[in-house]
């Protein structure tokens, strides 16, 4: 059994010694009172735990999509042969479309306001696929751009409900375009070896 009262003394009695050492010492605090006072600091051990809610979560799980998966342009290597065929091959992903689209279906409060999409259903069409002569990029060096523009096309249906005070549901049928692009680096090749 812990005896809080007496821990509770002995931070009290670390933080009031800490200061005093601070104020007659002229901020040079050494390491190892340091280390003293963190081990007095026993906070968590009595600290009740606080719930996260899912839209912090979510939002910091946005955050990990739209950085880490979705906000670089990758720099490939050079592509081996003089006339080898390139093309796009790497069409954005269901997800990425969905994430893309305007956010009409967030901020109702449940079971009294909702808007979903339901009966989804996604069209990628390419519409630029270009590739472009060899230049200097800062922090890559000569690279090649190639473009991959898409269209994207998402059929939904939109159902709006809300349950008080007066009970209805409308569902509307749907559509929302997105262009999405896919460009990314290509090394340029040296001259050959001799």
């Amino acid at each position: 059994m812990f005896n809080h009262n007496s821990r509770f003394k002995r931070f009290l009695l670390l933080t009031g010694l800490c200061l005093v050492t601070v104020v007659n010492s002229g901020c040079n605090v050494s390491l190892g009172f340091v280390e003293v006072m963190w081990e007095g600091m026993t906070f968590w051990q009595v600290a009740p735990l606080v719930p996260v809610p899912a839209y912090w979560s979510q939002k910091i799980e946005d955050g990990y999509h739209e950085e880490e998966r979705y906000g670089r342009v990758p720099v490939l290597d050079p592509v081996e042969g003089e006339h080898a065929p390139l093309f796009c091959i790497d069409p954005p992903s269901d997800d990425e479309v969905m994430r893309a689209l305007p956010d009409s279906v967030t901020g109702g409060i449940p079971f009294i306001a909702e808007t979903q999409r339901n009966n989804v259903r996604i069209v990628v069409e390419p519409i630029v696929d270009k590739l472009e002569d060899c230049r200097f990029y800062p922090m890559v060096g000569p690279a090649r751009l190639h473009k991959c523009h898409y269209k994207c096309t998402v059929y939904f249906d939109e159902v709006k409900r809300s349950d008080w005070p007066i009970p209805f549901s409308n569902t509307d049928q749907r559509q929302e375009v997105v262009y999405i692009d896919h460009d990314h680096l290509i090394r340029c090749a040296g001259p050959a070896a001799p």
